[in-house]
């Protein structure tokens, strides 16, 4: 099974978008997947439900920072390569599907009875979220071979 398909494994299974992602490179991130989705536990539905970045994009900011972010003092350039490596993963995603926001990309206000029932009804969930995950994993694997 491949890392795509793996997030959307974890994804059908009623993970968030963020720890889908996430899961999907535990290997990589020499984590358990548990851990792995401890960690996000919080990011779906654009943090919290807040519907700001999109989980499947934090997710990825995730696996970027920890495996190319700074974790010592004075590794300064570790930071630049982090947000550089950030800005252009979301530049990419951006490009694809006009923005990293949960609320601009699924158009619906999850945090009503209402918004979510029209969600559903909609399957925005498996129409669209389910792609935001594979191309974030996708799009990840690109930027952490850099």
């Amino acid at each position: 099974m491949n890392k795509s398909e793996k997030a959307l494994d974890y994804y059908s299974k009623g993970f968030n978008c963020a720890q889908s992602v996430i899961a999907s490179f535990a290997d990589i991130l020499e984590v358990d997947e548990e851990t792995a989705v401890r960690m996000a536990a919080g990011f779906g539905g654009g943090m919290g439900r807040l519907q700001e970045t999109c989980g499947a994009v934090t997710g990825a900011f995730m696996v970027i920072g920890y495996l190319r972010g700074k974790y010592k003092t004075g590794d300064d350039e570790a930071n630049k390569k982090t947000n550089r490596l950030i800005q252009e993963f979301s530049k990419r995603f951006t490009k694809e599907y006009g923005s990293i926001n949960c609320k601009a990309l699924i158009k619906f206000d999850i945090n009503s009875e209402e918004g979510m029932a029209e969600a559903k009804e909609a399957d925005v969930f498996n129409k669209k979220c389910t792609y935001f995950v594979k191309t974030a994993v996708e799009l990840l694997e690109e930027a952490i071979s850099k």
